[in-house]
């Protein structure tokens, strides 16, 4: 029989639905996804036991071919969710050419998922600065060391590279480097997935025309 078929709960079935149904409002009386969004986040952070701000990040080509990778959230607030890289970099690259993102987080500990897709505009330099200064020395001189996405001849080209940043900054600073900065994902739709028992899951979807409209919220059949 397969899994989709309605067949009568059992006793524990029954007790987690109790569960979720008792906490239905959290995500049906909202109307500020981000503040739902940061909610779920600081649960993440207590339940799953690596990288709670691992985010799945797709973007596209010129051409309109897709490609995901998973990449680190580092910044949250009312205008958007902010990751760093390398500007010369896959996606980079890509998202010179289509400034259009979507993202996918997904919780397995609490069973549940966020999907954003919207605009990327390029955070400020101060922004950048700001960050850059506050990583491990050694990631530091890896931003300035790594041709990130391309060609890698030996693992010994990346230690030699390593090595001579390192002498070459001594014990002095390390400035960010011009091709290492970060975008913004500006949401236009953001959906909060929910498991619920028999695959009739919760799904609220928060949608936008442009950014400076206010956001239109609603339910989605599972």
């Amino acid at each position: 029989m397969s899994d989709d078929k309605l067949i009568p709960p059992s006793p524990d079935a029954e007790a987690y639905a109790k569960t979720t149904d008792a906490n239905a409002a959290e995500i049906f009386d909202r109307e500020d996804p981000f503040a739902l969004f940061a909610e779920w986040l600081t649960e993440a952070k207590k339940s799953e036991p690596n990288d709670p701000n691992a985010m799945a990040l797709a973007t596209a080509d010129a051409s309109g071919l897709p490609d995901v990778r998973m990449v680190l959230l580092k910044d949250l607030d009312q205008t958007g969710f902010v990751f760093y890289t390398n500007l010369e970099s896959g996606k980079g690259g890509q998202l010179a050419q289509n400034a259009q993102a979507a993202l996918c987080f997904h919780w397995k500990s609490l069973r549940r998922q966020i999907r954003v897709r919207g605009q990327v505009e390029a955070v400020s330099e101060a922004e950048a600065d700001a960050y850059f200064a506050s990583r491990a020395r050694d990631s530091r001189i890896g931003a300035w060391a790594s041709k990130q996405s391309r060609p890698l001849e030996s693992k010994f080209a990346l230690e030699k590279a390593v090595a001579r940043e390192a002498a070459r900054f001594g014990l002095g600073e390390v400035p960010r480097p011009p091709h290492w900065s970060g975008f913004r994902i500006r949401p236009l739709k953001m959906e909060f997935w929910r498991d619920r028992p028999f695959r009739l899951h919760d799904r609220m979807f928060f949608d936008r025309p442009d950014l400076g409209s206010t956001w239109t919220v609603s339910r989605l059949y599972p």
